[in-house]
Parts: structure tokens; C-alpha cells; sequence
């Protein structure tokens, strides 16, 4: 499972250097709660919840697939799904910013105020479950999962560099891929500039579609859209929906304010427990089991507590607490991670848990 979980840290690796650089050698001041729920709202679900996306296209492939590249050279085969995958990402993704209900989805990408590689991975829970009908197509072609999960992580590794904020113009590159530079003005609070630049990796397709831009020369730089609604990822996502279906509510603050490093701390030891869970069952989209169910379902909690926590609710700390106990004795008993290392990264969550919950109880962070 390597090739699955490699990406997943490099990422990590690369937002927490980059958010240092920024902070301490650029001088720029990071939102640290801002990365916390880009975490907790993209990856950590992102990549659990993409598994149903794959159940779906291994479905497609498996019986429905016409098999047209079953005596096609391997590296055609390739190379069509390189440029197919990405010309599907275009219209998907440009067809989330015109039809409301895609956008409901889409818009928590948009909510950022700050470019940076987290901003990649801030999504609502539901976003690839929109990718579903746009790449059907290749596996009713005959695109085998193994490629389609591959060319996937491709893609997405290339959109996940074109987040940052420390990369220069890229010379000739900026003709031919989506670049930082291209991205920026995807990401600009005017809406003119934000319903441009759609590509996901081959900056062609804009050109070819009418639907490209450069940067404003005349305009302040700023990023966003409509503001963040909730720190909780569960409510960050159904609220867009509830908006658009006029559904009265509106969520509470709660009376808590925790120590940022708590939080970052706390994201960083549910990142690393869904890398486990990736490690352990991939995307799970073959024969899944109770025990990983009990185990999704788990890290699904502690990703809604985490976002409780951010906004100062008392059940979150109290479910955060249980939950730092509960997991990682469940990867022990259930999973039988006995390894000396693991015991060691499994008590210092616990140990979180513990932390989190006297200082609570201690009352030093209430707000009045």
C-alpha cells in the first residue's frame, strides 16, 4: 500500500515546511486554525470517502466495461487515460461553478482566504462523490481501476503543488501545465477571475474553451468566497446544501478556546491514524469488512470532534477525549498493531485525549 500512503505523507511534509517558511523565514503570519480544518475537511476525509468513488468505478469496470483497450499497447492505454482523466476534470470541475448543486459542494474549496498547499485539500466531504459520472466513462472504456487510481493520484499530486505559495513563474512550463501563477487567479475573490482557470493539470484545456486568464495587474489580491460557516467539516459541508434548500440554522460558538497547538497537534494525530487506515485497507473498495466500517466510522467522529474542538463546543472535547482511548486500542485488539513504535505513537494519542480534556476541565480557556 505504499504507493497509496506515500503521497499522503509527502503531502503532509510539504504543507507543515511550507507553512513554517512562510511563518518563520517570509514572515508571514499563518493561520494555523485556517490549516487545521483544511486538514480535517479535505484529506482526512477526502481520501476515506474516495473510496466510494472507487467502489463505484471498479463496479463500472467490472461489469459494465467494453474492454477497448484489451489489445490496445499498454502506454496508449496510459497516456489516453493521462489525457482523458484531466479533460474530465475540466468540465467537471467548470460545471461545479455554474450548476447550484455542484457548487454547494464546491464552494467550501473556495472559502480559503489564504493560498497556501493546505488550501488543496480543503473540500467538502462529498467532492468525490462528484467525480463519480465524469470518469465513469473511462472505466466503461475499459480503463482498468489500477490505472485509474494511479493517473488519479498523478493528477491530483500536480493540483496539489499548483496550491503553493512560495513557487515563482515557471517559464515555458506556464504555457503548457496549470501552474501556481494559473491557480492564484482561480482562487481571487472576484468572481470575473474565480470562474476561470478550470484545469487541473494541462492549462490547454482553458486556452481551447475560451476560459483562460492571467493574473489582474490592476486589482488587490485577495482570496475567497462568502467566508467560512463552520470549523466543524460536517456542518462546512451540509450548510452550503442547507442554504440552497433553505433550511433555517445557524450554527453556535461554543464557550472554549483551546491552545492552537492542541489543535495542529490533534490534526496531525488524525492525519497520521488515516494513513493507517489507508495502509491497512487501501480504498477499501474490495470486500470491506465490519472492522473496517467500525474503523471509518471512528475516524469520521474524530474528525467532527476535532472541528467541535475548533469551535469550543463541550461534547467534542468530552467525544475527542473517548475517542484518543478508543482508536488506537482498536488498531491494537482488532488490527494487532503490537509493534514497539506503534504501542508508543498509539499512547501518545491517548495521552492528547487526556491533555485536551484536563485542560478543559481546568477552565483556563473559557471565554466569556
Amino acid at each position: 500500500m505504499m504507493e497509496l500512503i506515500l503521497p499522503l505523507i509527502i503531502m503532509l511534509i510539504m504543507i507543515m515546511a511550507e507553512a513554517f517558511i512562510l511563518q518563520f523565514i517570509k514572515k508571514v503570519t499563518i493561520n494555523w486554525s485556517d490549516i487545521v480544518f483544511n486538514l480535517n475537511s479535505g484529506l482526512l476525509m477526502l481520501w476515506l470517502f474516495r473510496g466510494l468513488e472507487l467502489v463505484c468505478y471498479h463496479f463500472m469496470y467490472t461489469h459494465f466495461s467494453f474492454n477497448l483497450f484489451m489489445h490496445v499497447p499498454i502506454i496508449i492505454t496510459w497516456l489516453f487515460t493521462i489525457l482523458a482523466w484531466d479533460f474530465g476534470f475540466y468540465w467537471e470541475h467548470r460545471l461545479h461553478h455554474k450548476i447550484p448543486m455542484l457548487w454547494a459542494i464546491h464552494m467550501v474549496h473556495h472559502q480559503g482566504e489564504h493560498f497556501n498547499l493546505s488550501l488543496a485539500i480543503r473540500n467538502s466531504w462529498y467532492s468525490s462523490l462528484t467525480s463519480i459520472p465524469f470518469f465513469a466513462l473511462l472505466a466503461i472504456a475499459g480503463v482498468p481501476t489500477s490505472i485509474f487510481i494511479t493517473v488519479s493520484i498523478f493528477h491530483y499530486s500536480i493540483q496539489f503543488f499548483n496550491h503553493n505559495a512560495i513557487t515563482p513563474k515557471l517559464g515555458i512550463l506556464e504555457r503548457i501545465l496549470v501552474t501556481p501563477t494559473h491557480h492564484k487567479v482561480h482562487h481571487l475573490k472576484d468572481q470575473y477571475y474565480a470562474n476561470s482557470n478550470f484545469s487541473g493539470s494541462f492549462i490547454m484545456w482553458d486556452k481551447l474553451f475560451g476560459t483562460f486568464e492571467t493574473t489582474p495587474k490592476d486589482k488587490s489580491i485577495n482570496y475567497g468566497s462568502q467566508g467560512l460557516i463552520s470549523q466543524n467539516p460536517f456542518w462546512a459541508s451540509m450548510l452550503p446544501f442547507m442554504r440552497l434548500l433553505k433550511i433555517p440554522f445557524t450554527p453556535t460558538q461554543g464557550f472554549y478556546r483551546l491552545p492552537t497547538i492542541l489543535l495542529v497537534s490533534g490534526c496531525l494525530f488524525l492525519f497520521s491514524l488515516a494513513i493507517c487506515y489507508v495502509y491497512d485497507y487501501g480504498y477499501g473498495y474490495q470486500d470491506p469488512n465490519v472492522i473496517q466500517y467500525s474503523l471509518f466510522s471512528c475516524l469520521v467522529l474524530a474528525s467532527i470532534a476535532l472541528g467541535g474542538i475548533a469551535e469550543g463546543k463541550h461534547w467534542a472535547i468530552i467525544s475527542w477525549f473517548i475517542l484518543c482511548w478508543f482508536i488506537p486500542l482498536f488498531f491494537i485488539i482488532f488490527l494487532q498493531w503490537s509493534a514497539l513504535y506503534w504501542l508508543l505513537f498509539m499512547g501518545m494519542i491517548a495521552l492528547h485525549g487526556s491533555i485536551t480534556l484536563i485542560i478543559w476541565l481546568k477552565g483556563k480557556y473559557h471565554v466569556n
